[in-house]
């Protein structure tokens, strides 16, 4: 009878441990390779088809394929899939000595190592008033901000052209998926874009909202295609939109994070 007892506890907590067990995310931040000039800084290209950074993909995406992720999301239109999918079924030799895009080199890449179908969209795009931004500085007399918003803005791309003339690709993305680095992306929505105006206008504040729901969009596709079976996911994404997404899985029991870190080591 004791026997009979011990048995049905360990079962019961193993199913009890199943029913808890955490989905782990790898998420990675990351500067755009190709680096298509929309974002607000003008950031230096950095040559991602040099052998040199052929290798480290290589090499990083074999780590990443020994983590074993069971679907890969990537900041592409969410109604364009259909797109992603073409790309993804296209000769891959050609597309890594022509297409620079972090989501080719890196994501289809590792991808294809794990014999996946294919990679997820997950974006889904919201407007973001940037010239509207400095206006309602302007006509609020805001010096002070325009001029932190600049020198931020300035100090960040000497941030990153120094480092990408003098790092490797890993460092590069192991720098940008630090709390520093992350910190430093959210900061400026905060302590700029949402200061901005008068009392009565809420340009900054919309910016900002419209930036938060952006993340929020793509994480609830992420949640939403995430299935039972999925044990392990990769997202890839810019890394300004990463430290929001770190913050959404830090209170959803759902997942825990690994940090790349730990994977490339």
């Amino acid at each position: 009878m004791k026997k009979i007892i011990v048995l049905l506890a360990l079962i019961t907590f193993n199913m009890t441990s199943a029913q808890t067990k955490k989905k782990q995310i790898l998420l990675v931040g990351t500067f755009h390779y190709a680096n298509p000039g929309l974002d607000v800084a003008k950031l230096n290209s950095f040559d991602i088809l040099s052998d040199k950074s052929q290798k480290e993909l290589e090499i990083m995406s074999d780590k990443i394929k020994k983590f074993g992720p069971d679907k890969i999301f990537v900041e592409w239109e969410f109604n364009e899939q259909a797109d992603l999918d073409k790309l993804y079924n296209k000769n891959t030799d050609s597309l890594f000595k022509n297409n620079k895009n972090e989501i080719t080199q890196l994501a289809l890449r590792t991808a294809k190592k794990l014999n996946h179908k294919k990679l997820y969209g997950m974006n889904l795009y919201t407007s973001f008033p940037y010239d509207s931004l400095l206006m309602s500085m302007e006509k609020a007399n805001q010096k002070d901000l325009l001029k932190k918003s600049d020198e931020t803005k300035k100090r960040n791309e000497k941030d990153h052209n120094e480092r990408i003339a003098k790092s490797s690709l890993q460092e590069l993305m192991l720098y940008y998926n630090t709390k520093q680095a992350e910190n430093r992306n959210i900061q400026w929505y905060l302590e700029v874009a949402n200061r901005a105006g008068n009392p009565d206008d809420f340009t900054g504040a919309s910016l900002v909202s419209n930036w938060y729901k952006r993340n929020l969009y793509m994480y609830s596709l992420i949640q939403k295609l995430t299935e039972s079976t999925d044990n392990k996911i990769m997202i890839l994404v810019g890394a300004g939109h990463a430290a929001l997404i770190r913050e959404f899985i830090a209170h959803d029991p759902t997942f825990e994070i690994v940090d790349l870190s730990t994977v490339l080591k």
